[in-house]
């Protein structure tokens, strides 16, 4: 409680204020348009990392985070099209509230909810954080390892349209983080003789090429002209009694279901918002509702994603794993001030750990008082045309390139990378599996190698400790489980016999 209170005094003061509302500010609008996440936005603005202190760029990015998460709901609702993934499920439900008149209904019990379930979320994050620091302390390399390839296996195996294009995704990141000199030796990798190379692939030009480059350039190729159709909204300050009565469960059931799926390696806040779904739908005492605008398909996977983004906070501090693709840039910011996330982070860096964390309590309050009272000049942005957006991107990704790498032959490099990124989205390959293989690969090779080299080359050392043991059982089911409940459903529909034809 002392630290917290401590971190309370950082986060109130004026300066980390203005990068709290910042943050908060621009991942709303980021939620508010269509293809552009919070994870592009902290990777463009990484290269602010040279210039603004540790605890500011931090606070701003978790902001973002957690505004892209508040933003989303608003496309969804009023446009029928989500400005993250995590806010497909609100657009089943809040687009007919919405086209039923009754959008600004759905808009609150989606602000509301996501600050219940995002200031829960954060109280968790506070009393679960410290005690998982000090039992990770006592993981082995081999530990990590599995932890990494847990990672690997689940992240892949739930982004993108197959299994194998997200296996084939993480492989190319893989690839990307062995590019340059490796640490244990000293011998160049796959440099190919180029200079620029030989240090590595700069994790702030790839995430900024994959992301901005390769989104801009897709939407490019697909660009479609005229104003999109947007469900006007006069007013949003709160919810009528009856709403608030059927909103309130389902926030809380949302929370809980969110948060801990986030919390672990294998969690995600897309998966999170469809089991909220599922669940207000077979509790609800209206079903007959679902389909057709039912508020507690808003408020459930509103409160979920919004739990789960916080829960996500937790395995990046006190592991050093990112589960997202947000969270996988965040990790690049603290290493680009030479700050490890890990078991170690809240003994040797606690006065950032807990500002952070209070900022994120400050960044709810903020967020509440903005989506409710504004939702209408947030409307008005969707309005913005996409050609000057994407110029605007292709501009800010090209400077903060350039200054990452110091040199024009960063620009080339962000140039082939972004074309990659595009390739990717061209044929549905996911990007964030490739970020994360990129982050996480070098850490993933580092601890294998400590592994093999303490147990002398045996590889059983990998399976050495009941917690490898089942976190690399996990991993597999993580792998094999989707395929098995794929191939078992193929094999019923391919048996059960065809539909007899009506008589009448």
């Amino acid at each position: 409680m002392s630290a917290l209170i401590q971190g309370f005094e950082s986060a109130l003061a004026l300066e980390n204020l203005l990068f709290a509302l910042l943050g908060v500010l621009l991942g709303t609008l980021v939620g508010v348009l269509p293809g552009i996440g919070p994870a592009m936005t902290v990777a463009l603005l990484l290269p602010i990392t040279y210039l603004v202190p540790p605890a500011g760029a931090l606070i701003m990015f978790a902001g973002i985070y957690y505004g892209g998460m508040y933003g989303g709901s608003t496309t969804s609702i009023l446009l029928n099209t989500p400005g993250e993934s995590a806010s497909i499920i609100t657009a089943l439900e809040g687009n007919k509230m919405a086209r039923a008149g009754r959008g600004a209904q759905a808009l609150a019990t989606a602000a509301i909810g996501s600050f219940v379930a995002g200031t829960i979320g954060t109280l968790l994050l506070s009393l679960l954080a410290p005690q998982i620091a000090e039992w990770a302390i006592k993981l082995t390399s081999a530990d990590y390892f599995a932890l990494t390839v847990l990672a690997f296996c689940t992240v892949s195996a739930m982004l993108g349209a197959s299994p194998l294009r997200g296996v084939g995704s993480l492989a190319l990141g893989l690839f990307l983080g062995l590019i340059g000199t490796e640490s244990l030796t000293g011998q160049s990798r796959f440099d190919f003789g180029v200079d620029e190379l030989s240090r590595g692939v700069p994790v702030v030009v790839a995430a900024v090429g994959l992301f901005a480059v390769g989104e801009a350039l897709y939407v490019a190729s697909r660009m479609r002209h005229g104003v999109p159709e947007v469900i006007p909204v006069n007013k949003v300050w709160w919810l009528p009694k009856e709403d608030l009565k059927r909103s309130w469960w389902p926030w809380l059931r949302g929370t809980a279901i969110g948060f801990p799926i986030g919390a672990v390696p294998a969690g995600g806040a897309d998966v999170t918002t469809f089991l909220s779904y599922a669940v207000e739908k077979k509790l609800a005492k209206r079903p007959e509702e679902f389909g057709k605008g039912a508020i507690e398909g808003v408020a459930g996977p509103e409160a979920a994603n919004n739990a789960a983004a916080a829960g996500v906070l937790v395995p990046l501090l006190t592991l050093g794993l990112p589960t997202s693709a947000t969270a996988a840039i965040m990790l690049a910011a603290f290493t680009s001030y030479n700050i490890q996330p890990g078991p170690l982070l809240f003994e040797t860096e606690p006065v950032l750990v807990w500002t952070l964390i209070a900022s994120l309590y400050v960044g709810n309050v903020m967020l509440l008082v903005l989506n409710l009272p504004l939702a209408g000049l947030w409307v008005k942005i969707l309005r913005v045309p996409r050609p000057y957006l994407y110029a605007g991107i292709l501009l800010c990704a090209s400077l903060g390139a350039y200054a990452a790498s110091s040199a024009w032959q960063g620009l080339i490099v962000l140039a082939g990378i972004g074309l990659l990124g595009f390739v990717m989205r061209r044929y549905g390959w996911p990007v964030a599996p490739a970020v994360l293989g990129l982050i996480l690969g070098p850490v993933a090779e580092t601890n294998l190698r400590k592994a093999l080299q303490i147990s002398q080359g045996d590889v059983g050392a990998l399976v050495h400790t009941p917690f490898s043991i089942v976190v690399l059982g996990a991993a597999v089911l993580a792998v094999g489980l989707p395929l098995v409940l794929r191939a078992r459903a193929a094999l019923k529909n391919r048996s059960s016999p065809a539909e007899s034809p009506s008589r009448y």
